[in-house]
C-alpha cells in the first residue's frame, strides 16, 4: 500500500496532511523514502486557507535552498549533493563538482543562498562542513555555474577549531541591505564554546561578501577574539532570515530540553548559553538555575517542550494576506510549521500549521512570493497556494 492509498482517507476527511512516518529525532542519514506521486489538499488554517501542492518526494535529508532566475531552484541534500528543479520540477539533474563534505550526523552540505547581486556577478553561496585536519569546520564559500557544473569555487571563511563530531554545525546564511553576510554557527555540543570568544563555535558571524572582515565588527579590536563575530552564547542557530524593510536579522536556535529560541540578532550581543536558558539536560538534571542575567539577551519567545526549531521565513508577499508579517518556522520534531504573529520585535501569537508534515527543515519564501517548505522522514518538497 502506498502513502497515499495510506493517508487519503484522513486527508479527504481532516482536510490536512498527516504524512509524517516514524522517524528518529536525531539528525541521521535516512533512506530514500517510498515515492508520491501526487498529493494535493486544501486546509483551513486560522487565518487563510491555503492549497497544500507535493512538488517532490525523495529527498533524505534536505537541507536550504534558493532560487536562481528562469524558473530554477536549487535545493541541498545533506550528504553532499545539490538537486536542480525547473518550474516546480524535478530536473534528474544534480550540481556537478561540488567538493567532498565532511558528513558527519549534523554536518554536511547544510545551507545555500545566492548574492544580492547575482543576475549580474552570478554567486551562488553555500555553508558546509569542509573536512579538515582534525575533523570538520562549518565552512561559507561561493561559486558560479557554468550549465549545471561548478566554476570559481572559494572557501571565503572556515571556522576553527576542528572539531571531531557531527553535531551543533549551524548552519544558515543571510545577506543584509549592505550586502554584509551572516552565518550561524553552533557550538558543537560543547557548551562553554559559546561564551569563548577565542572559538568559531556557538555564534553568529559576520564577513564582506568575498570573506573580508569588516572594520565595524564588533571584536576586531578584543585580543584573540575570533574578528568575524557579530553575537555570541548561541547554542545552535539553524534558523536566520533578513527583515529587509526594518533592517532586522531574526535568528531561531534549538534549546537542549526545552528553550528553543527566537532572537533578534544585534551587533556584539550576549544570547546567553549555557549561563542562561530555559531548557535542562535531556536527562532531566538542570544545566543552569537562572534564566535571566545581566548582559544577556531574552529571547522574543521560547518553546517548552522544544519542537526542534529550524529554516525560517518572514512573509512580505501580497500573497498571504493575513499571514503578511508573520515569521514562518520550520519545526523537526514538531513535525509542523510554526506561525508566529509579530508585532514589531514581539511576539504576539502562535498557529501550528501543518502538523504531521514531516520533519520540517526549512521554509522560504520564493521570489514570486510563494511559499515552499522541504521535509526529512516524509522527503518533500511543498508548496503553499492561497486558496481562491
Amino acid at each position: 500500500m502506498n502513502l497515499i492509498q495510506r493517508f487519503l482517507p484522513l486527508l479527504l476527511f481532516l482536510g490536512i496532511s498527516t504524512l509524517a512516518k516514524s522517524c528518529t529525532p536525531k539528525d541521521e542519514d535516512g533512506t530514500p523514502n517510498e515515492p508520491i506521486t501526487e498529493i494535493k489538499f486544501t486546509t483551513k488554517t486560522e487565518k487563510l486557507t491555503v492549497k497544500v501542492d507535493t512538488l517532490y518526494s525523495a529527498f533524505q535529508n534536505p537541507w536550504g535552498m534558493t532560487w536562481i532566475g528562469d524558473g530554477k531552484m536549487l535545493v541541498t541534500e545533506r550528504k553532499g549533493e545539490i538537486l536542480i528543479f525547473k518550474d516546480d520540477k524535478y530536473t534528474g539533474q544534480k550540481v556537478q563538482g561540488l567538493p567532498a563534505v565532511y558528513a558527519n550526523g549534523q554536518a554536511g552540505l547544510l545551507d545555500i543562498t545566492v548574492h544580492p547581486d547575482f543576475a549580474q556577478n552570478g554567486w551562488i553561496y553555500i555553508a558546509y562542513a569542509k573536512p579538515v585536519p582534525g575533523g570538520g569546520a562549518t565552512t561559507v564559500a561561493r561559486f558560479k555555474l557554468n550549465g549545471n557544473t561548478v566554476a570559481s569555487f572559494e572557501d571565503l571563511i572556515v571556522t576553527t577549531p576542528a572539531w571531531n563530531g557531527g553535531t551543533h554545525y549551524g548552519s544558515r546564511i543571510v545577506f543584509d541591505n549592505q550586502k554584509f553576510l551572516y552565518f550561524t554557527n553552533g557550538e558543537r555540543g560543547s557548551q562553554n564554546n559559546a561564551q569563548n570568544l577565542t572559538n568559531s563555535h556557538g555564534k553568529v558571524h559576520r564577513i564582506h561578501d568575498d570573506g573580508r572582515i569588516p572594520a565595524d565588527n564588533p571584536f576586531v579590536n578584543t585580543a584573540n577574539a575570533v574578528p568575524s563575530i557579530w553575537t555570541y552564547g548561541n547554542r545552535n542557530p539553524q534558523g536566520m532570515i533578513y527583515d529587509q524593510a526594518n533592517n532586522r536579522i531574526w535568528s531561531v536556535e534549538h534549546g537542549p530540553k526545552g528553550g528553543d529560541e527566537l532572537n533578534l540578532i544585534e551587533k556584539g550581543k550576549n544570547y546567553g548559553w549555557p549561563v542562561i536558558t530555559y531548557g535542562q539536560n535531556y536527562n532531566g538534571t538542570p544545566i543552569t538555575n537562572i534564566t535571566e542575567k545581566e548582559g544577556m539577551e531574552q529571547p522574543v519567545k521560547y518553546w517548552v517542550p522544544s519542537i526542534a526549531t529550524c529554516g525560517m521565513t518572514l512573509v512580505t508577499s501580497d500573497k498571504y494576506p493575513a499571514w503578511k508579517g508573520n515569521i514562518l518556522v520550520a519545526a523537526l520534531a514538531g513535525t509542523h510549521i510554526s506561525r508566529v504573529e509579530m508585532n514589531g520585535t514581539k511576539a504576539t501569537g502562535e498557529e501550528k500549521l501543518l502538523p504531521g508534515i514531516g520533519r520540517v527543515r526549512q521554509v522560504s519564501q520564493s521570489p514570486d512570493g510563494f511559499i515552499y517548505a522541504i521535509t526529512e522522514g516524509t522527503g518533500l518538497l511543498i508548496k503553499l497556494l492561497p486558496a481562491s
